[in-house]
């Protein structure tokens, strides 16, 4: 039998006279032809209702008792039919939020999938979001090469402007030594020049470890600290590389490198029907009622 098209052979359903024909599978196939010629009961009353029969009875018992069960159609065989979804044009509602995902019901299905398995990205840099455990993080440090020297830090500021007196005295007061000023390393009585009407980035270097099995302590705990002083951001600096080879984390869905933070994925997240997820300037409608200045005084 080719699995390549719907052979259908004797279909004697309603108004059809043992009509007999093959449909290729995976292919637009349209149906057309005066009213009353038979249309709808090969679709609808023919195909559609042996899809939908075999399916309900290849299911469980007790699922069957929840679905209608269709009586066989008048037909001698239909091969290569696979299970069928009908969506009827007379049962469509004219309301504008109604799509072919809510008609079919497959969209609360697709934000339940995107919710459970989407990763989210930051919608400013691109880069994918992760949310991490302390124990996460320490794992991801210690895929770095054995004997690489790298710095913990915990972002304090981020691209703020101040000169931030009084946060390195507290810094110095819970007892660092160091922080990191717009990638410069400073000790904590050392004079930092800021500018208070710039940016700046602020990190405290809360140790520097040499990568390897026997500083998994102190590496967990170096990383959770580091973690409690940056709301939950940290930055892994290896000592002899460049920035570009950093590795910034975060506990949260906020983007490590610019600060965005994004909702933990949630299937009201992707409703158009949601404030949650719907469109803010159109509502999730997809158009927008605007006044046209040229209709409003067509002759200025």
């Amino acid at each position: 039998m080719p699995t390549d098209q719907i052979t259908i052979r004797g279909a004697r359903e309603h108004n059809l006279k043992n009509v007999t024909l093959s449909i290729p599978r995976d292919r637009l196939v349209v149906f057309t032809g005066l009213s009353g010629s038979g249309k709808s009961s090969l679709a609808f009353d023919t195909i559609y209702a042996e899809g939908q029969r075999r399916y309900v009875e290849s299911l469980s018992a007790y699922a069957r008792q929840f679905l209608g069960q269709m009586e066989k159609p008048d037909v001698d065989v239909i091969e290569g039919l696979s299970p069928a979804i009908s969506i009827d044009q007379k049962g469509t509602s004219k309301n504008p939020r109604s799509t072919v995902g809510t008609v079919t019901e497959v969209y609360d299905y697709l934000r339940l999938l995107y919710a459970r398995v989407g990763h989210p990205h930051c919608p400013v840099c691109g880069r994918e979001v992760r949310r991490q455990t302390v124990e996460q993080m320490a794992d991801q440090v210690e895929k770095l090469p054995k004997g690489t020297r790298v710095m913990v830090l915990g972002p304090v500021v981020k691209g703020r402007k101040g000169e931030y007196r009084s946060l390195i005295d507290d810094v110095r007061k819970s007892g660092f030594v160091r922080v990191r000023v717009d990638g410069i390393l400073y000790e904590i009585g050392e004079t930092i020049p800021m500018d208070k009407n710039k940016k700046h980035d602020i990190q405290v270097v809360v140790d520097r470890i040499v990568v390897g099995p026997e500083q998994r302590t102190r590496l967990v705990d170096s990383v959770e600290t580091a973690a409690r002083l940056g709301g939950g951001s940290v930055i892994i600096a290896p000592v002899d590389a460049k920035a570009k080879d950093e590795i910034q984390m975060s506990q949260d869905y906020a983007c490590p490198y610019d600060g965005t933070s994004v909702p933990e994925p949630e299937p009201r997240n992707f409703s158009f029907n949601s404030p949650h997820g719907a469109c803010p300037t159109c509502t999730g409608i997809g158009s927008q009622l605007v006044v046209d200045g040229d209709l409003v005084v067509p002759d200025p």
